[in-house]
């Protein structure tokens, strides 16, 4: 039983080289070149019939009195394993290990070296070592499964991969409940080094072991994590280094990886903290996912908005270079359905949306004027987006409007080549009169606002200061109230626009008549009686001129309302300021 290597024109391979140093007798020349792959190895031919069934029929079939030469191209774990199966044949020792034993069971199967055709063949010592040994731990089982990826669809058909599957369920819901080591989520990062088809296989098999949510979830982080390295853990706007074109071979296999992985997501929206899924979302949003992709990772996070940070909304927002916006179409539909959420909420207890917002509306609240801060200083940002967002959130759910006020004021400064009515748009969203003190102190010196919001701000606290109320201290007002005020603002805003209108036309009257008196040319008598006629008339004028203003007094519903004074009575009572005219 010897082999003696057969050198043909071309190098002697490194499978013949070592086949050369197992095979020790040297009475026997070898008499059969197997070719494997690339690979050539000099045996015997009855050393190999003796265990592989699928030679001999191989050697029977070939119709040659004298075969020299095998090809088995598609032999399970190509040379390597082959010469494995040589050894065996031979009965030479080697080592069976997890890595090589899936390997070996399907190269058994394929030459047919199974306990019918010889006992205590390949196959039946492959088969002992896997239930003995590599499936009788969690760690032992991924292996061989991690390994069987290159031997499909034999090891499907062998049962290797579905053993390995119950196997690994099994032990991991095991570990879940009761770790035996630590920390107690060591299993996550065993099966993060699977193929996702076959992780999501033991993903299935786990629920259907009645795995709990927070189970399932932690295992798809951690392998989101490291299969996603690069994307999901990319927080400091270095990610420009690593992307590459957006139709390239690596961005594919990514975009199926991801849309993979939110697919076996369980079905409950509070398993994963919101901080994971939003990186998951603006990976999804770079790698451009289906919709369904996406909008399931934007449902998921409205569920849990009031856990939401500023920061966590802006990882959303940006590119991975931190220079630009993404589409903001994703938050305004996040923050837009945890609203429904509410507004549905809200409906069912019997309340009044607009009235009365839970705490999480409020915290929302928050954290969403904090991000328009934020997002202001983006030249590229537009005021219908800005505004959109923040109109989102409704009124009530601001006690003061402090913080929508500092974004608004953050977007005027980025934005200054807005003109009047352009910066009056980006301020609507914005009430006047829920400013705090310090607030409207600050919006009343403030240069960039518009005109009607200084006013605003000045007339409220002119109305404070006269009905003797310090607010300093007081964040809050009552919706009555606040309603009564902004309306009562309107209407003397009006009235201060028709005193303008008034105190133009007055003008203009002075102007004509100082033309007419020097433009005539009668005689001194004439002119004495014109002179006196015409004061007579402008004393008429001037007299229903000031009835008129004083009726326009803008501060008539104020602490000093002169309104119930008898206009007809005027000439005898102490003259009255009139503040719509100066």
């Amino acid at each position: 039983m010897a082999t003696t290597p057969v050198r043909s024109n071309s190098r002697l391979s490194l499978a013949m080289e070592r086949t050369g140093q197992w095979v020790f007798s040297q009475d026997i020349p070898a008499d059969v070149v197997v070719e494997v792959c690339e690979a050539t190895f000099s045996l015997h031919k009855f050393m190999l019939v003796a265990k592989s069934n699928y030679i001999r029929k191989m050697i029977m079939d070939s119709g040659e009195a004298d075969l020299t030469r095998i090809s088995l191209p598609d032999i399970p774990g190509g040379p390597e394993t082959f010469e494995k199966a040589a050894k065996f044949c031979y009965g030479v020792n080697f080592e069976i290990t997890v890595h090589n034993v899936a390997a070996l069971r399907c190269a058994a199967d394929y030459l047919q070296m199974t306990d019918a055709y010889c006992d205590s063949n390949l196959a039946s010592r492959t088969e002992d070592f896997l239930s003995q040994v590599a499936l009788s731990s969690l760690s032992g089982a991924v292996v061989v499964l991690k390994s069987c990826e290159n031997f499909l669809p034999i090891a499907e058909d062998l049962m290797i991969v579905q053993r390995c599957v119950d196997v690994i369920s099994g032990k991991a819901c095991k570990e879940a409940n009761f770790p035996s080591r630590s920390p107690p989520n060591w299993w996550t990062e065993e099966l993060s080094i699977l193929d996702v088809e076959l992780f999501g296989r033991v993903i299935t098999a786990m629920k259907q072991r009645g795995a709990k949510a927070l189970t399932q979830a932690s295992a798809l982080i951690t392998y989101a994590d490291m299969a996603l390295r690069e994307l999901v853990r990319d927080h400091s706007g270095d990610g420009s280094k690593t992307v590459g074109p957006d139709d390239s071979d690596l961005r594919v296999r990514q975009r199926k990886l991801l849309e993979s992985i939110v697919a076996l997501f369980p079905s409950e929206k509070a398993a994963f903290p919101i901080n994971f899924l939003c990186c998951l979302l603006r990976s999804a949003i770079f790698l451009k996912t289906s919709s369904a992709c996406k909008t399931g990772l934007e449902k998921r996070i409205s569920e849990i908005l009031e856990h939401v940070t500023v920061e966590d909304l802006l990882v959303l927002s940006f590119t991975y270079d931190g220079e630009r916006l993404f589409d903001l179409e994703s938050v305004r539909r996040i923050v837009s359905g945890f609203m429904e959420k509410e507004k549905s909420m809200a409906v069912f207890s019997g309340g009044d949306f607009k009235e009365v917002c839970s705490a999480a509306m409020q915290r929302v609240a928050k954290t969403v004027d904090s991000y328009l801060a934020e997002i202001a200083t983006c030249t590229d940002l537009s005021i219908s987006k800005f505004n959109g967002i923040a109109m989102l959130v409704p009124k009530g759910a601001r006690k003061v409007d402090d913080d929508l006020y500092r974004a608004v004021d953050i977007y005027l400064k980025a934005h200054q080549n807005l003109d009047e009515i352009e910066r009056e748009k980006a301020c609507s969203v914005m009430d006047p009169l829920k400013l705090s003190y310090e607030a409207r102190v600050h919006a009343s010196q403030n240069k960039r606002l518009p005109v009607q919001i200084v006013l605003h701000a000045l007339y409220y606290d002119q109305l404070k200061l006269r009905s003797g109320t310090d607010d300093g201290n007081q964040l809050t007002k009552t919706t009555t109230t606040t309603t009564t005020t902004r309306s009562q603002l309107q209407t003397d805003l009006s009235l201060v626009r028709e005193n303008e209108a008034l105190r133009s036309e007055l003008t203009k009257m002075k102007l004509y008549i100082s033309d007419m008196q020097k433009n005539q040319g009668l005689g001194s008598s004439a002119k004495s009686s014109t002179a006196a006629a015409g004061s007579s008339r402008k004393g008429t004028f001037f007299s229903s001129m000031s009835k008129t203003l004083g009726k326009l007094n803008p501060f008539r519903h104020g602490s000093k309302d002169t309104s119930h004074l008898e206009d007809v009575d005027i000439v005898n009572k102490p003259r009255r300021r009139r503040f719509s005219v100066s």
